[in-house]
Order: C-alpha cells, then sequence, then structure tokens
C-alpha cells in the first residue's frame, strides 16, 4: 500500500512509518516539526519507499498519486506539549482531522485516527470500555487536548456515515519506549532522566494515581492490525497491567540502580486518578494484547535514554 502518516516525526508516528516499511509499503510522512523531531526519521535516509513532507495538516494537504491509507497521527501529545500550545492542539485536532480526512476521502482510502484514552477524562468507570462516554472538564487546562480529540473521534464517524469513508479509530493509552522526549513531562521520560541524573524523582500526587503502561512495538502492532481490519468503531489498545504512579517510579528507581529520592509535587489540575484499558475487544477482534513485561520494556528504554543524555541535551522543537 501508499501510506500517508501524518505526525510521523513524533514518537509513535516514527515507530508507525518503521512498522509499515517492514511490512513492504511506501510512506509519505507529513509533519510540520512543532514537537517532532527529524532525527526520529534519521534513519530512513535513502529509503526510496520513504518520502518526508514538511507540512502543517491545518493546511490543505495535497499529494500526488494515489493513497490507500491516511494514518492521522499529528498532535501534540504530553502535558507541557498541549499546555504550551493550546491553540495548535485544537487547530490540529480540528482543522488536521477535517484535511487529513478529505484527503482519504478525495483518494478513496482507508482512513486511521489516533485518539487517546484521555477521551476518557477522569474517568467513573474503571477499568474503561469503548463504550463509556467519558468524564471530562471541557474548560480545565486538560480540555484543548481531551476535547480535540473528542471532536476528532465525532468528525471521523461523521465522514463514515455521511461520505461512507473507511474509518478506524485506535484509543492509545498510556505508551512508552524509545524516541520519546527526554523532558517532555509524561510520567517515564521524566523519571528516567530523573533517575539517570541522580536528580529527586517527582511524583505528583501521594502517587497513588495509577496508570497502565503499554510498550511502543505492542502498540504499534495493535494499530496495524486495527489497520487491516474492518472495524469501524473505536478500540482502545494498551496494556491492562495497573500500576500506581509510586510503584512505577519505585520500579524504575530499582531498574536504573539510582540512590535518587522520591519527591512529591501538588497534582495537576484534573489529572485522572486511574486510567486502566478494558482490551476486550481489542482481543476479540484483533486477537492482540501486549506481550512485553514491564522490566523488559523499561530496560530497553532506560538504556535508550542512558544513551541519549551520553551525547548531549536534546534539540529543542522547531518553532
Amino acid at each position: 500500500m501508499r501510506i500517508c502518516v501524518t505526525g510521523a516525526a513524533g514518537f509513535l508516528g516514527s515507530h508507525l512509518c518503521d512498522r509499515l516499511l517492514r511490512e513492504g509499503h511506501e510512506v509519505i510522512a507529513l509533519d510540520n516539526l512543532l514537537t517532532g523531531n527529524p532525527r526520529n526519521l534519521a534513519h530512513l535516509d535513502g529509503e526510496k519507499r520513504f518520502r518526508f513532507v514538511r507540512h502543517d495538516v491545518t493546511r490543505f494537504i495535497f499529494i500526488d498519486g494515489p493513497v490507500d491509507a491516511v494514518l492521522h497521527f499529528a498532535s501534540p501529545a504530553s502535558p507541557i506539549d498541549y499546555l504550551e500550545l493550546p491553540i495548535q492542539t485544537l487547530k490540529v485536532g480540528s482543522l488536521g482531522t477535517h484535511n487529513a480526512l478529505g484527503l482519504a476521502m478525495a483518494k478513496k482510502s482507508r482512513f486511521l485516527l489516533a485518539s487517546t484514552s484521555e477521551v476518557y477524562g477522569d474517568p467513573l468507570v474503571h477499568p474503561q470500555p469503548e463504550s463509556y462516554w467519558g468524564n471530562v472538564n471541557p474548560i480545565g487546562p486538560r480540555g484543548v487536548y481531551d476535547e480535540a480529540k473528542r471532536f476528532a473521534e465525532a468528525m471521523t464517524m461523521a465522514y463514515h456515515r455521511a461520505h461512507g469513508v473507511d474509518t478506524r479509530i485506535v484509543r492509545i493509552f498510556n505508551t512508552y519506549g524509545e524516541r520519546m522526549r527526554p523532558r517532555d513531562g509524561r510520567v517515564v521520560p521524566a523519571l528516567i532522566c530523573q533517575a539517570l541524573a541522580g536528580e529527586p524523582m517527582t511524583v505528583f500526587g501521594d502517587g497513588s494515581q495509577t496508570r497502565s503502561f503499554c510498550y511502543v512495538s505492542d502498540l504499534i502492532e495493535g494499530i496495524y492490525r486495527l489497520l487491516l481490519s474492518s472495524e469501524t468503531m473505536p478500540v482502545n489498545i494498551g496494556n491492562p497491567a495497573e500500576l500506581s504512579v509510586l510503584e512505577f517510579a519505585n520500579a524504575i528507581r530499582r531498574l536504573t540502580g539510582t540512590r535518587s529520592e522520591i519527591v512529591f509535587r501538588p497534582l495537576p489540575v484534573d489529572d485522572p486518578r486511574v486510567r486502566q484499558p478494558d482490551i476486550t475487544k481489542a482481543r476479540q477482534l484483533l486477537n492482540w494484547e501486549p506481550k512485553v513485561s514491564l522490566e523488559d520494556g523499561l530496560n530497553r528504554t532506560i538504556g535508550y535514554f542512558r544513551e541519549r543524555m551520553s551525547v548531549g541535551p536534546e534539540p529543542a522543537a522547531n518553532p
């Protein structure tokens, strides 16, 4: 297939490009590099089936020739990013999704939206099945990301129902692995980098809030299976193994061998108290479930950050 990936220079987008190329597809990668990093794609230089185009998807998207699938992964995704870039986050979720869907409709191609577990907000149902409508504060600071993704889902289903676009929606739960930015505000890179630097490890609140962490290769496998499936309604992809943030911090502390102490800071506004996917649907429809253990995934990720920190600081994202 000839596949367009938006947000291709990001953490997940770049891993997705790798997987598509390994499967024999041709990839057209779009990214405006607002939060993406060209280094994530540098290893693909010279790959004949890969083409990178620097483009802001909130503007009209033109691609010459056929396109068999459009995978829309463009969006700031970490708390630091979407709190610093609230308007851009809302625009890529609305205008960007509209343009990506327009491309899929024009090319008569399949469309896959990268949505998020954040559509469930601070959930009152636990674990979260796809049938749960969520508990989101639309005017809180996190609402710019939550509502952008909820709108993107609504737009995707509208194109499916009104125009017959062949759509897929993946709701991505907490994912970690190589190519995350060291200081992007998410739990895994923040704690690992603090531990490796011998700095105090920051836990927000009392650390009792829970998360479920999925290693990136497992997530990409689930997304690829969803792309090839016939399921048009949302599907959760994530690891249902639930840990408190404090338990997770202690696991990183043990695996890095650091002497860093754990310090506690006030909980951010609207920070979810629990997060755990119900992956019954993914198991039944896609025959998918995560395979990589937390210890194995963390060891790989720690190795990546140890190497990155040894070669100097991460360059800032392009404005």
